[in-house]
């Protein structure tokens, strides 16, 4: 795993149980790719070590700097994990990074323009499209940057989509080198994006989709925007602690499609999604970043 991380960052401790193991000493700075990871999701750690996880088996180097929103407070995350490991995006700007990721976020039903802290968002998709040489945007994050830089607008579903689905790749480009012709990746939202409106905009290249859920990647600028609508990152249990958490709280909630190996929730969870998903962050850290940056 050749990837810097903050001292005693506890998703280190996470990943080590798992037998990956971030390098010891220093990269040089020469050598590494700097990511910087706008983490949107409430279970901050999760996330963390769900991201770190995919970029683990990469032989690329590379350094990631947690970031987060000044103009939002987590309330799931301990400040002092915020504190200590986090960078807001205003102390960051002048930096150099190669790559960056953002995630998706619990804001979904709402209009993009009522979530409180879109204005210092788009400024941070502003600057990650003029400063960065690929971005990677994630399920609610991909439908904000296509509405904000494209004017596609999302719309609501009939019902939550949850489950791992199955999904085609329509072009033979970098990112998808080496996939099967059909792959399995997860979904976890209640809105989508209509596959005709990427299709008549100038500028977007739908990449894959899904018969059942629908887009699934968008390509833009070469690369430089990725959107991917679904969490190809998610851990093995992410689907099911989501059910439990919805069936807790009184929300409508389907058992997650082909997750459960009987399609029962008291069944074993079927994973088949996680081999794909660090071929397409390899890829992106391979073919977008590392040959971009001419190293």
């Amino acid at each position: 795993m050749l990837i810097n991380l903050p001292d005693n960052l506890p998703s280190v401790e996470i990943l080590k149980g798992e037998n990956i193991f971030p390098c010891a000493g220093s990269l040089s700075s020469a050598s590494r790719l700097r990511i910087a990871l706008l983490n949107l999701m409430p279970l901050k750690t999760e996330t963390e070590v769900d991201f770190l996880r995919l970029m683990a088996h990469s032989p690329v180097a590379t350094e990631v700097t947690f970031v987060r929103l000044r103009t939002h407070r987590s309330k799931n995350t301990p400040q002092e994990h915020l504190d200590k490991f986090y960078r807001y995006f205003d102390e960051i700007r002048g930096e150099h990074f190669d790559g960056m990721i953002i995630t998706g976020a619990p804001v979904e039903l709402l209009d993009f323009r009522d979530v409180t802290y879109w204005e210092e968002l788009t400024a941070i998709f502003d600057w990650a499209g003029s400063e960065v040489a690929s971005t990677i945007y994630i399920c609610w994050a991909a439908q904000a940057a296509l509405y904000h830089f494209y004017g596609v607008d999302k719309h609501p579903l009939p019902e939550k989509l949850s489950g791992v689905f199955l999904h085609t790749v329509n072009q033979s480009l970098p990112l998808f080198c080496g996939f099967d012709d059909e792959f399995y990746a997860p979904h976890s939202r209640h809105t989508g994006i209509d596959r005709e409106d990427i299709l008549r905009t100038d500028g977007l290249v739908l990449v894959s989709e899904s018969a059942e859920a629908g887009v699934y990647a968008v390509i833009a600028r070469g690369g430089r925007e990725i959107f991917i609508t679904g969490h190809p990152e998610y851990s093995p249990l992410t689907l099911h602690n989501e059910y439990v958490r919805d069936l807790a709280k009184g929300l409508p909630a389907g058992i997650p499609v082909n997750y459960y190996r009987s399609g029962a929730a008291a069944d074993r969870i079927c994973v088949r999604w996680r081999a794909h998903a660090e071929i397409l962050f390899s890829n992106w850290l391979n073919y977008y970043l590392f040959r971009a940056s001419g190293r």
